[in-house]
């Protein structure tokens, strides 16, 4: 049976996995976190579509009937060239979170994600190309990823590190805030504390997991009782992204394997 692949450059894009396996618990995964060349947020959107199209034709050997740029910068960066390239559909995270972020009613909605994210405009041309009326500020968080592959979702110094990047967003009056990247639904508990009542955050993630649904309705079943396979690669796989690994998915991953994918093409 065709999997659906997903691939990101860490453990963020697990949330995106953990969100389509809990609407469509049949299908079966393969995941690629590409560790070993781990952030992407920093590099160039040069070396960004490189590695995001090395990292497609790795997955797309497993036998793919949807493929998931479950990175934002990748997605930023890269989602043309990884769909010229892919024999199958090709669904990023940046359209779908805009989506959602405008379905909320907001008049001034900001962005959080990495350097390479916000310099590349995506979230604010998906949110002009939707309702052009709406107000955008979008601010870099490069210290918030090495907390999210810390596992410190929910310690003093997220919070400390999350007011000086939120600050700016809530007195000019964001009343959502998109996660821009997949590593940040791991951050909730000290995001949801420093911004408190004033702001709603959209999770990417779960926007992807009602894309899929709605938009590539063809490819799934929903009719299974079976639950479907997981299997999880890593191209450097520390005791510490393991740790997270189990921490998001609830368990100890079904197939997880470390791969080397340099020179795929």
């Amino acid at each position: 049976m065709s999997s659906i692949g997903i691939f990101d450059s860490g453990v963020g894009g697990l949330t995106v996995l953990g969100a389509l396996r809990r609407r469509l618990p049949g299908e079966s995964y393969v995941y690629l976190g590409d560790t070993a060349r781990l952030p992407y947020g920093t590099k160039s959107a040069a070396t960004v579509q490189r590695s995001a199209v090395n990292a497609a034709a790795h997955l797309a050997g497993h036998g793919l009937k949807l493929l998931i740029v479950a990175c934002n910068t990748a997605s930023s960066y890269a989602l043309d060239a990884v769909a010229r390239a892919s024999s199958v559909p090709v669904v990023g995270v940046v359209e779908p979170g805009a989506g959602a972020a405008v379905a909320t009613g907001a008049r001034r909605i900001g962005v959080i994600g990495t350097e390479g994210t916000i310099r590349s405009g995506a979230y604010q041309s998906a949110i002009a190309d939707l309702d052009p009326e709406i107000e955008v500020e979008a601010v870099a968080c490069p210290l918030l990823v090495p907390l999210a592959e810390e596992g410190w979702g929910d310690h003093p110094v997220t919070d400390q590190v999350a007011r000086h990047y939120l600050t700016p967003l809530l007195q000019w009056g964001a009343e959502t805030v998109i996660l821009g990247c997949t590593h940040y639904p791991l951050l909730l508990p000290s995001l949801n504390r420093v911004a408190g009542s004033k702001v709603s955050f959209v999770d990417s993630a779960s926007a992807v997991a009602t894309t899929v649904m709605s938009d590539h309705s063809e490819l799934i079943d929903t009719s299974s009782g079976a639950v479907g396979d997981v299997h999880i690669e890593l191209t450097d796989a520390s005791d510490r992204f393991l740790r997270i690994t189990r921490e998001i998915l609830g368990a100890e991953p079904e197939h997880l394997e470390v791969v080397d994918i340099e020179g795929v093409a």
